[in-house]
């Protein structure tokens, strides 16, 4: 894993065809400095991203292989997954363009598992669309979970921004339920480890949202933050954990408190990505933390109302393969960090 820098192989999977994720994957690396950063390789068919690239003047030039022994190191890569040709209808939501999103996703998966490379960027999908028999996942976080060793977690980051969830594609009804002590617990010893391992942040501080308006308001508005959230978020901070909360939700990002904090935790999805995406300006990354391997991705959907316009905005894109890069180099970071005390004591020995 002690790589340098631009032997960083970021698989790329392509994500739905008829959205725009092929075009801002082109779109970032018609930047050839990033050829200095790493080695991409998209799980797609050359013939395809061809067709895409007279959607918007293009100059990027990308390299068709067969098998990823293939990849030429310093070039954009293309691994051929299919030969038929796929019909490509910007804009619609099509069944079968979901079946080669998956093959793409799957495929990049499982070669991220073996180690063929390194981190994992993923462009958007449909959620509708993908679902068939041997694909019954919501997304790609619930696959990554099976798939790949920890606990996945999605966490929002822009810069210095970190929004960790508790739980995330969960019906608003049924979020109370699942907030018990042992889940919490996880979510955050996820959090805390993700920032010291993949953010290099020695003692994180994190900051806990509550689950009801004003946090309950000593239980005038819903019990769970006094009877749940509270009693857990104080065992943690006495094992040395440094979280704080519950604190109201409403404030807490307009006041600007989330800048005193190295992650902030909020208990659902909207609660965490309505704030996060007002303030990141499309240039946010959704990051899985918890995994053993790096996976990253915009913080946007297939956009299917502007695909092949030559209207997408590709910074989200560009950042989340930056993040991944950046996460990767940590770990190693971190991992060799980890491994000096050892040495020293086998050398003592």
């Amino acid at each position: 894993m002690n790589k340098k820098a631009e032997n960083i192989i970021v698989g790329i999977s392509v994500g739905d065809l008829n959205g725009i994720g092929s075009e801002v994957i082109l779109k970032t690396f018609e930047d050839s400095r990033m050829l200095e950063l790493c080695t991409p390789v998209i799980f797609a068919n050359a013939k395809i991203l061809s067709f895409v690239k007279k959607s918007f003047t293009s100059t990027v030039q990308f390299h068709g292989v067969d098998k990823l022994d293939q990849v030429i190191p310093g070039k954009v890569n293309v691994l051929n997954l299919w030969k038929e040709g796929v019909d490509v209808n910007f804009g619609v939501n099509d069944p079968k363009i979901g079946e080669y999103a998956i093959k793409s996703f799957t495929a990049a998966t499982k070669a991220l598992k073996d180690g063929e490379i390194d981190v994992l960027v993923t462009a958007p999908i449909n959620k509708y669309n993908i679902q068939s028999e041997g694909f019954k996942f919501p997304g790609h976080t619930d696959y990554l979970d099976q798939e790949l060793q920890g606990n996945a977690l999605m966490m929002m980051v822009q810069d210095n921004l970190r929004v960790g969830l508790i739980t995330d594609h969960v019906p608003l009804n049924e979020v109370a339920s699942h907030l018990t002590e042992e889940l919490i617990t996880k979510k955050i010893e996820t959090i805390r480890k993700s920032l010291v391992q993949d953010f290099s942040i020695v003692k994180p501080k994190i900051a806990v949202l509550g689950l009801n308006p004003h946090a309950g308001d000593g239980g005038v508005i819903g019990k769970e933050d006094d009877l749940v959230l509270k009693p857990v978020l104080k065992k943690l901070f006495d094992a040395g954990t440094m979280v704080f909360g519950p604190f109201p939700a409403d404030g807490f990002f307009g006041s600007g408190q989330y800048e005193k904090y190295d992650a902030i935790v909020a208990m659902y999805h909207d609660q965490g990505l309505i704030p996060f995406k007002t303030l990141s300006f499309g240039k946010g990354v959704n990051y899985t933390a918890g995994l053993d391997k790096v996976r990253t991705s915009p913080d946007h959907g297939t956009a299917y109302d502007i695909a092949g316009k030559d209207m997408a905005d590709h910074n989200s894109f560009t950042e989340a393969v930056y993040l991944a890069i950046d996460i990767f180099r940590s770990r190693n970071q971190y991992e060799e960090i980890s491994q000096k005390p050892l040495k020293i004591k086998e050398k003592q020995l």
